[in-house]
């Protein structure tokens, strides 16, 4: 393999960690987005129940409550944007397997025509 085809293997699996890493952000955003979505339901469940303590501190509970949407509304959005870095990490690896790909078909086209050449080289030459 010639070094640009070593390089760009290395991209390669540099850019598919990247990939992974962000796809494992968007799946923890998404995780505490549904984490909080469920908090805020609970709590909503909580207030509205028959008891005491709803009814003793209701701005405890709709602050929290707010909390919890507000939560859910900022991990939905930082959710999104590792979205999007997912699709451009994946475009990128993609790119970059595509040019080792070729890169590695050229240099076994190269080999295969200098074993060729060598063995034309061979039958060439006058035997002694």
């Amino acid at each position: 393999m010639t070094n640009r085809a070593r390089r760009l293997k290395k991209i390669l699996t540099l850019q598919e960690q990247l990939k992974a890493m962000h796809e494992l952000r968007h799946a923890n955003f998404v995780a505490q987005a549904v984490a909080a979505k469920n908090e805020a339901a609970e709590l909503v469940d909580r207030f509205n129940s028959d008891g005491q303590m709803p009814s003793l501190f209701p701005e405890v509970y709709h602050r929290h409550i707010g909390a919890a949407i507000s939560r859910e509304g900022a991990n939905r959005d930082l959710a999104t944007g590792e979205a999007a870095k997912v699709a451009t990490a994946t475009a990128r690896a993609n790119m970059v397997e595509r040019s080792w790909r070729e890169a590695r078909a050229a240099d076994e086209r190269e080999r295969g025509d200098r074993e060729r050449l060598d063995i034309i080289g061979q039958r060439l030459k006058p035997a002694k």
